[in-house]
């Protein structure tokens, strides 16, 4: 990635941070710390990395995300909405009566979610039938999942990853959004992840650690993971056997360390920041500090699915 790229991609995520703001500010609740820890991740895969087409959300051959920490539906959605799947103005309805866009995820309901989420634990499992399945149809995209570190305190998410490993889902490729908080207090406090990297390495996933917010070094680790599913591709269509144990064919697992409610004034780095309430001087205070005007001076638009 070279400079020019990546000052693109850092002014597209300054405008998305901002735009998540408004669109939890317009409603004064929701769940403004996780949304804040995942911006860069999701501005690199949607304008960088997947093969998405918003005036065909559900072509085959498209490249997949399972936002399993559903609560994080905001940021996904401002990305959704730059990306041109659905007008702006739907972000100003964020869990109203009749939206398009509810709090989490749903499938059902908004252009470009490829998975209803939010019952944590679970994503890292259907990102699993979906890899499986997309192999087996012979499809060529990927499937990323982002799940939480609270989140993976849920056992289901290590049934998972049993089970990713023995079927060598190489074209799985999942982040952990490792802000160390989570509801009711930090990770260390209330199930300590330790050292999540030997963790998932321990349960057969090749894995490594980055800074979640140097969308260079997320860019490089997506890189590796491709660059290991292309040899064991190319090692199979030669029948050469991949021993079980080696990173040909392994899915991937990527641990994000990033900062809970990273560029919001007034709750970066605050446990609070989880699902909390915000006035309107604060969400002008906060864009004001990203150097960034507000955006959704628009009517909200409701569309019922």
């Amino acid at each position: 990635m070279d400079a020019t790229e990546l000052k693109t991609l850092e002014d597209r995520a300054r405008e998305l941070r901002a735009l998540t703001i408004e669109e939890i500010g317009h409603l004064g609740v929701g769940h403004i710390g996780g949304a804040m820890s995942v911006i860069e991740v999701l501005t690199l895969l949607y304008y960088k990395k997947m093969n998405v087409d918003p005036a065909d959300p559900a072509k085959p051959d498209r490249d997949l995300l399972v936002l399993s920490k559903g609560h994080a539906g905001p940021a996904l959605y401002a990305t959704l909405a730059t990306k041109g799947f659905f007008p702006k103005e739907w972000l100003l309805t964020l869990n109203h009566g009749g939206t398009r866009l509810p709090s989490h995820c749903d499938r059902s309901k908004t252009p470009g979610i490829d998975m209803t989420t939010g019952s944590l634990g679970q994503g890292l499992s259907a990102a699993c039938g979906l890899a499986l399945a997309s192999r087996m149809d012979g499809k060529p995209g990927t499937v990323y999942c982002i799940i939480g570190d609270g989140e993976s305190d849920e056992g289901q998410n290590w049934e998972a990853a049993m089970f990713a490993a023995h079927y060598r889902l190489s074209n799985l490729v999942a982040f952990t959004d490792f802000n160390m908080m989570q509801i009711d207090g930090t990770t260390e406090e209330i199930m300590n992840l330790a050292d999540p990297v030997a963790k998932w390495k321990a349960f057969g996933w090749e894995a490594e650690r980055v800074d979640g917010h140097d969308m260079a070094a997320i860019d490089a680790a997506i890189d590796r993971a491709a660059s290991r599913r292309c040899a064991g591709e190319a090692a199979k269509a030669v029948g050469e056997a991949a021993p079980l144990g080696s990173s040909f064919g392994s899915p991937t697992m990527i641990i994000l360390d990033t900062i809970k409610g990273k560029g919001c004034s007034f709750c970066e780095n605050q446990v609070a920041s989880h699902n909390m309430s915000y006035t309107a001087e604060q969400t002008t205070q906060a864009l004001a500090a990203l150097g960034v005007a507000p955006v959704l001076d628009l009517e909200p638009t409701l569309t019922v699915a």
